[in-house]
């Protein structure tokens, strides 16, 4: 199953009765005065779960992380690997699960590395990210935090969940290997660059299923050669679709280790015929020894270069690399807080740091006077103009370049924003770019962001800055995964 985050790095989990999370009994220097041994089987009670969805155990009042575990479990595990402060060991026996635990419905769970929360049911999961969110801003950020009631420090709301949490990815992208003499394609396994065989996925739409069986049927059917990464010999590396959820339109992208397809009409007819709804066929050329999946050079097989699909009632055009956020639902609800956060009138300008292909920009252009984008990638800068004039947005500048660079040279042609908008990446924003910002001293700032860790290290920075951070809004973008999104809102002191 593939996880959250847009193409994150993502770790797996063993379920119970599934694999380790990979710390095998070692030879080591024997850690003296310790309550617990290697290899030593032990009951612990399971009080919290990890950053990455792991079990907290304390065993003889020792910390253990165990996969597959859940808060309330009560559990008897066998110590894989220890530290002088915290092990690591495998769930053996449940002795008395927790409330909050279910059972997985995905049949591959165990093995797969693509989710990490299947057994733990969805209203502990949304608890237990906001909860991630409140231990990030108190220990890292330093700052006080409370509910929606009264008293001091940040307002963190319950985390917005799913009414249905299941099928949500518009975005399907696996590896293909082969077994047997034929193709396979899934996901890895945890800790593994093994591939786990998959007819479905339950977090996926269902076209990306139907897509990723055909092409594995007609590379089987055609003798096709999957990409072997010790070798570096074969053809098919991965397949990428993307689905529309408003406009139902599909694009599939074959990644190729080289330029010619054998057989090309004959893929292009198979998909064709097997998946109504294709509306475009690509293929994208890789040839590196990289796990980078995407190469430079892509080129249209059938069909047209661009699916769309709607975020609210805004239209945006997806190519074969264009970054589009992959759980559409939630992400309408991510940024019209933003849009609430930001409190335009009409009369505002608007920067949109890290703006990607313009997604929160057009968003922010229906309430502003002007909104300034700016994104380090030319290619999403050219999606981003492309979604401006598709929306009739005339009112949207966008620029490429390191934001805290342009945003400066900006300043000097007497831009001077009133409010600033950051998305940036998991790593959050560079020190130079906050140092920008406050220096910007708009009325307000929205920060956007993927990284509880990150996002508290940031905050803090703009506080001591002259910011209070108002309230913080978790949304849950992926669920049965660890990762969850947030809005924050500063307002200059």
């Amino acid at each position: 199953m593939s996880g959250g985050g847009g193409g994150k790095g993502k770790k797996g989990r063993g379920g119970l009765g599934g694999k380790s999370r990979g710390h095998a009994p070692v030879a080591s220097a024997r850690l003296e005065g310790l309550p617990v041994e290697e290899r030593g089987v032990y009951e612990a009670e399971i009080i919290g779960l990890s950053h990455d969805g792991e079990g907290v155990g304390r065993a003889n009042g020792f910390t253990l992380f165990i996969r597959g575990a859940v808060p309330g479990d009560r559990v008897r595990v066998r110590v894989t690997k220890l530290k002088k402060s915290f092990g690591y060991a495998e769930l053996v026996d449940l002795l008395e699960p927790s409330p909050d635990r279910v059972a997985p419905p995905c049949p591959i769970y165990d093995a797969c590395g693509g989710c990490q929360l299947q057994h733990l049911s969805y209203d502990a999961q949304l608890r237990w990210k906001r909860q991630t969110v409140v231990d990030s801003l108190t220990r890292i950020g330093k700052f006080a935090v409370r509910d929606d009631g009264n008293g001091e420090g940040i307002v963190v709301h319950p985390t917005w969940g799913m009414d249905e949490p299941w099928r949500y990815r518009n975005k399907v992208q696996v590896p293909i290997g082969e077994r047997d003499g034929g193709l396979v394609g899934g996901f890895y396994a945890q800790n593994s660059h093994d591939i786990i065989d998959m007819e479905a996925c339950l977090i996926q739409h269902e076209q990306g299923d139907a897509v990723v069986n055909a092409v594995k049927a007609i590379g089987r059917r055609l003798g096709i050669e999957a990409y072997n990464e010790a070798t570096h010999r074969g053809l098919l590396r991965h397949v990428v679709v993307k689905v529309g959820f408003s406009t139902g339109d599909i694009m599939v992208v074959l990644i190729t280790n080289g330029d010619v397809i054998p057989h090309r009409e004959s893929w292009i007819r198979g998909i064709r015929e097997t998946v109504p709804g294709v509306r475009s066929i690509c293929q994208n050329v890789n040839t590196e020894q990289t796990n980078v999946i995407f190469g430079d050079v892509t080129r249209v097989l059938w069909g047209e270069a661009y699916i769309y699909d709607y975020i609210g009632d805004i239209r945006f055009a997806i190519s074969a690399r264009s970054f589009f956020q992959v759980n559409p639902v939630q992400t309408e609800k991510l940024y019209r807080q933003a849009l609430d956060y930001a409190a335009l009138g009409g009369s505002e300008t608007v920067i949109d740091a890290y703006c990607g292909i313009g997604t929160i920009s057009l968003f922010l252009a229906q309430r502003a006077r002007r909104v300034y984008g700016v994104e380090i990638v030319g290619e999403a800068i050219a999606d981003a103009r492309r979604n401006a004039a598709l929306n009739g947005a005339g009112n949207v500048d966008f620029a490429v370049g390191r934001a805290e660079e342009i945003i400066p040279a900006w300043r000097e042609q007497g831009i001077v924003p009133d409010v600033i908008v950051v998305d940036p990446p998991r790593k959050g924003c560079e020190p130079s770019l906050l140092d920008t910002m406050l220096a910007m001293r708009p009325e307000r700032i929205v920060y956007v962001s993927c990284n509880p860790a990150t996002l508290a290290r940031d905050l803090r920075q703009l506080a001591d800055g002259g910011y209070t951070v108002r309230e913080v809004q978790p949304v849950d973008m992926f669920p049965w995964t660890v990762h969850v999104e947030c809005c924050s809102l500063l307002v200059r002191k």
